[in-house]
């Protein structure tokens, strides 16, 4: 039988491609990758690579109820979840869920510019 070793690759389906691109490479440091599929900017992430891309046929982010990407958790690890809590929201980032302490360090969920509900965490 053959084994699935975890995720490989996570990529968000975005309204405007160079938007989304700027907003995660402004917003949160990320950083291009040196190659990229046609349609998508893939940041040079770890361990996972993260992509935004262009819709696929028959996707409508219009039509997400009540935004893209519900019933999916995307956690990202950022050094300092706080110091970067603070920065998002006084750029006008929409927080979703404010700074907490748990088993993952401080965390915080925030929606970027297509609705996507993304968890920031700075612990193990």
């Amino acid at each position: 039988m053959a084994t699935v070793t975890g995720p490989d690759f996570i990529a968000l389906q975005v309204r405007d491609l160079d938007a989304a691109a700027a907003f995660y490479e402004r917003h949160l440091g990320l950083r291009r990758a040196p190659a990229a599929p046609p349609g998508a900017v893939v940041f040079a992430t770890s361990p996972v690579p993260f992509a935004v891309r262009v819709p696929l046929p028959g996707v409508d982010l219009d039509a997400a109820v009540p935004r893209p990407g519900t019933g999916v958790a995307l956690w990202l690890r950022a050094d300092d979840a706080g110091e970067l809590h603070d920065e998002l929201a006084g750029a006008g980032v929409p927080i979703l869920a404010p700074p907490v302490v748990g088993p993952f360090g401080r965390t915080f969920t925030f929606a970027d510019p297509d609705g996507y509900a993304v968890t920031v965490h700075d612990g193990a």
